[in-house]
């Protein structure tokens, strides 16, 4: 029989990891079979899955309506459950259309809208910059001409300034209060999320979550003279975003309604 010598580093290394396989074993016979492991579970029960239909053609207006159309059955029913709507767009920038809600897409919103719901409609935004200039430089205000038998209005939910407190986590993990606008938890309004398809440097892109999460945080009205932002206290680094924004949404999902995501143009 041949000899095999071992080192005195090699026996110590079969050792330990003769330990470590023997401590997983004996961790294993002590696991119930049955049981899952703690990272497999979610924070968050989901009991059904969201209902999507995928429009392509020529015309950003026509596809929006007919998205919309298409699950009209899902949208009806709650619909008739509300006193108004709100429209919430997109106007992370008020000077750069392909980072904004075009009002193309608010009108095929409105053309789903118009024969079938009487109520009042509110267009309202709490952007990061001045909200009426956003209305202003992208048309918004076409919108409202064009429907205005139906009671469609412009509002800057920074303007309006009213609130709900909702707690998250700030740069340094220290619980904060963060001022939503109080329109996005309104029970009496259905909330219709119109974003733009587009890249963005922590969430990877601009879609529905994003778009409401981030644009609920209000800041000072234009004409404040203190000036504060709660979105601010979303940026303290990639991971307390997330997060923050996770939060964020499950304040806000209640009273979601539908979403339509413009990807007629994408901004990279």
């Amino acid at each position: 029989m041949a000899l095999q010598y071992f080192s005195r580093r090699t026996l110590l290394g079969m050792a330990l990891s003769t330990g470590v396989v023997a401590t997983r074993s004996h961790l294993a016979a002590q696991t119930p079979s049955n049981t899952k492991a703690a990272v497999n579970e979610p924070s968050v029960a989901y009991t059904k899955q969201s209902t999507v239909s995928l429009i392509h053609g020529e015309t950003r207006r026509k596809n929006i309506t007919d998205a919309l159309v298409a699950i009209d059955e899902q949208i009806r029913p709650v619909l008739k459950t509300k006193k108004y709507v709100v429209i919430k767009p997109n106007l992370v920038s008020t000077v750069n259309p392909l980072a904004a809600t075009n009002a193309d897409a608010l009108l095929g919103i409105m053309d789903y809208l118009a024969p079938r719901f009487k109520g009042p409609v509110i267009i309202a935004e709490s952007s990061a910059g001045n909200s009426p200039e956003g209305f202003d430089n992208f048309k918004y205000q076409n919108v409202v001409k064009e429907f205005k038998t139906r009671n469609v209005s412009l509002l800057d939910l920074n303007q309006e300034g009213k609130y709900v407190l909702c707690p998250v986590l700030d740069a340094d993990l220290h619980p904060t209060p963060v001022r939503l606008a109080a329109r996005l938890v309104d029970p009496d309004a259905y909330i219709i999320c119109s974003a733009m398809l587009k890249a963005h440097n922590v969430v990877v892109a601009t879609l529905s979550v994003k778009n409401m999460a981030l644009g609920a945080p209000l800041r000072s009205a234009p004409k404040e003279a203190t000036r504060w932002n709660d979105k601010r206290k979303y940026h303290g680094g990639v991971r307390q975003t997330h997060f923050d924004i996770m939060l964020t949404a499950q304040r806000l999902a209640p009273h979601w309604g539908a979403t339509v995501i413009d990807g007629f143009e994408g901004m990279g």
